[in-house]
């Protein structure tokens, strides 16, 4: 059984608009779900062996601030090819691979994060969930059998999906929208 993690980046800073796209940093709710991001994958035990990384300065900034929830054991490496890439272009890059590597977290952006897990996982009323909205910061955990090059459409199981608005926006914390008191 092996592993996949799909992150969206957090939300990205338009404060400059005369930035490239490439070199917009977090907002600072951006830097909130990051951390809240952090800590689930801290509670959840959520270790990946590899971490492959968009160069962009969102998703630098986006691992940066979840490192902490890793484990500190992961392969960390920053990718070109996941800049802008499409659902397809991911999936090449999970082809290769290395049958070795039992867990994989992909930290990229939409559109092609989102079609990749819609596509991997199949069908189901949470996918459906999904395939309307996969916010940033959002993460899909996906299950397979089999090796990386024979991962398909279809060929995977949506196990988790979890959105930052899900979370504690700080340890501690409740989640957005809930009332501080019992109701």
């Amino acid at each position: 059984m092996r592993l996949l993690y799909l992150l969206r980046h957090a939300k990205s800073s338009w404060d400059d608009p005369t930035l490239p796209d490439h070199d917009r940093p977090l907002a600072p709710r951006g830097r909130r779900a990051s951390e809240a991001m952090a800590e689930h994958l801290r509670r959840e035990g959520i270790a990946p062996e590899l971490v492959l990384c968009s160069p962009s300065e969102r998703t630098r900034q986006t691992l940066t601030a979840i490192e902490s929830g890793l484990g500190g054991t992961a392969d960390v490496r920053i990718e070109d090819a996941l800049y802008a890439a499409s659902a397809a272009a991911l999936l090449d890059v999970l082809h290769e691979l290395p049958d070795e590597v039992g867990s994989v977290m992909l930290i990229a952006h939409n559109p092609g994060i989102q079609d990749l897990a819609v596509s991997l996982a199949g069908a189901g009323s949470v996918i459906e969930r999904m395939r309307s909205k996969f916010p940033t910061a959002a993460l899909a955990t996906l299950e397979l059998d089999g090796s990386w090059r024979d991962l398909a459409p279809g060929g995977a199981e949506l196990v988790a999906f979890v959105k930052p608005k899900d979370l504690p926006s700080t340890p501690g914390r409740k989640p957005r929208g809930e009332s501080s008191t019992a109701g």
